[in-house]
């Protein structure tokens, strides 16, 4: 299928605050254990980080995007900066660190899509609320802000507490998943959180394991604070709570090739739905459709669909 990108945009004003890396990507039969060597794979780069992952998944599906990161003054760093001027991504945000290199994940995916993955966080781990101060005018501007976990919890706090303050909209994906559970004061800053099984768990102190435990899970992170609670079941589908209600949304059945990003993909079509006013059971729809042909492909950004594409998708091919 020829790839069309986007010609309109809509006219929302998305904010991204998250990480950008350069994923090392080696496709084999299998993920090697401890202590294993897996030979006969293949090798490639990818432009990644959640954020930048997120932000790119935006602006093919018609987002007017802005994104704040810090990359290294190295190869990679000025890579990124490139793609994402190509992806008409504002780029007036992005920092650069003199003193650490571009963050770098190295993934393994096996013959069945699924993946592991190690992040050395680099210059991502230097985007401190100093940044983010200094991008407040962005904030201003914006009608929604997405954020991550890649880059330090006291940004992300800090920038979830000023957008919520101005009366902006905060969708938090908690990835990956944190170590600690996630402070109430981050908590009540957020509109909508959408983590998946493990992350919920830990937010949550539930064991998902089934609709029944992601309900009780989505139940108890918003009386914590939060809204609305989308919890991603994989190739289940997803839950959505939004503190009255409680609705399954079921995933479309494709074949996999690589599942690396798909998680970003559905983030940023979720930002994408809300912004052009569509209910949250919809966006979750619509977030399910976008993710579904992004694992039919290889890589991370490189998956992510542009919209026209979304459109005449036959799910039956």
């Amino acid at each position: 299928m020829k790839r069309t990108k986007t010609k309109t945009k809509t006219s929302k004003q998305i904010l991204v605050i998250g990480s950008s890396n350069t994923d090392m990507v080696i496709n084999s039969k299998s993920i090697p254990r401890i202590g294993e060597t897996v030979l006969g794979g293949v090798f490639f780069m990818n432009p990644g980080g959640k954020g930048a992952n997120q932000a790119v998944a935006c602006a093919r599906l018609g987002g007017n995007v802005t994104f704040i990161c810090k990359t290294g003054n190295d190869i990679f760093g000025h890579q990124s900066q490139q793609q994402f001027e190509e992806e008409e991504i504002n780029t007036s945000y992005i920092f650069s660190d003199l003193n650490k290199p571009s963050g770098v994940a190295l993934i393994f995916v096996d013959e069945n899509g699924e993946n592991s993955i190690s992040v050395a966080s680099g210059s991502n781990s230097s985007l401190l609320p100093s940044d983010i101060s200094l991008a407040e005018e962005a904030i201003d501007k914006a009608d929604l802000i997405l954020i991550q976990l890649e880059i330090p919890m006291e940004s992300v706090e800090f920038a979830a507490k000023l957008a919520k303050q101005k009366g902006k909209l905060v969708i938090l994906n908690p990835a990956p998943a944190p170590s600690i559970p996630l402070s109430l004061d981050l908590l009540k800053n957020i509109y909508l959180i959408n983590p998946n099984e493990i992350e919920a768990e830990i937010i949550s102190g539930v064991k998902v394991i089934d609709t029944d435990t992601a309900i009780l899970a989505a139940k108890k992170i918003n009386e914590m604070g939060v809204a609305n609670v989308i919890i991603t079941l994989g190739r289940k589908g997803a839950l959505l709570y939004d503190g009255i209600n409680a609705e399954f949304i079921p995933a479309h059945k494709v074949p996999t090739l690589d599942s690396t990003g798909a998680g970003d993909c559905f983030s940023g079509a979720l930002v994408i739905a809300i912004s052009e006013g569509h209910a949250l059971a919809d966006a979750v729809r619509f977030a399910n459709r976008v993710a579904a042909i992004s694992v039919t492909r290889q890589g991370a950004q490189s998956s992510m669909p542009y919209r026209a594409e979304v459109d005449i998708w036959n799910f039956n091919q």
